[in-house]
């Protein structure tokens, strides 16, 4: 699995661990926490993981270009490789595209506001196996060129518009505001979503087309 703007590996440790976001929110809120140097938290993050690693955990890949954020969950063995590959200004480097080769799953959870069908296009272009894209895009975000991006490599892409995930509050009415009239362009309702209050995001699902 390549988890796309994976920061600090969030997919990674709560796919392959036995814990919980809510376990994971408390843990690094904690006052025990924010007063460790960043030495003695990867230490404890290092122990916290292994004890809670799954006997099923798969290879988890990490693509960000905040370099500092993918050695840290390297370091603390959420990632089994990372990189920072800047995929919107250049292509994939000969280590990215040799972990891609073994790639089945691309994921994407917060990072649609920030690249485009550029990275997919680098990414697909050095895939070797069947792939699948599973990916979470606020609705303030149109993925339609990254979904055209996508099938051009041969994969159809679901998703239902219906069903919403609830994320992060917003920081102000300033930013409820841009929400709500960016959803509303996209041709959106905000009803009951952005206009109570946080981002929402759609699940788009991508698999090779087998017509």
């Amino acid at each position: 699995m390549l988890d796309v703007c994976c920061s600090y590996g969030i997919n990674a440790a709560l796919l392959n661990h036995d814990v919980t976001l809510a376990e994971m929110y408390e843990r690094y809120t904690s006052p025990a926490c924010q007063t460790m140097s960043t030495a003695e938290l990867a230490a404890g993050d290092k122990e916290f993981y292994a004890e809670r690693r799954r006997p099923d955990a798969v290879p988890v890949f990490g693509l960000d270009v905040a370099a500092p954020a993918v050695q840290y969950a390297l370091g603390v063995g959420l990632l089994d490789a990372a990189f920072t590959d800047d995929l919107e200004q250049s292509s994939p480097s000969p280590g990215l595209r040799r972990a891609l080769a073994e790639v089945g799953l691309i994921t994407l959870t917060g990072g649609g506001s920030y690249i485009t069908a550029r990275t997919f296009r680098a990414l697909l272009g050095s895939v070797r196996r069947p792939v699948w894209v599973s990916a979470f895009v606020l609705r303030t975000v149109s993925y339609h060129p990254i979904v055209r991006a996508l099938a051009a490599h041969g994969l159809s892409t679901t998703v239902d518009v219906g069903h919403s995930y609830p994320q992060r509050l917003f920081t102000d009415e300033r930013e409820q505001r841009y929400a709500i009239e960016a959803v509303r362009v996209l041709g959106g309702d905000p009803a009951g979503r952005e206009k109570d209050g946080r981002f929402h995001s759609l699940h788009y699902e991508s698999r090779p087309d087998t017509r």
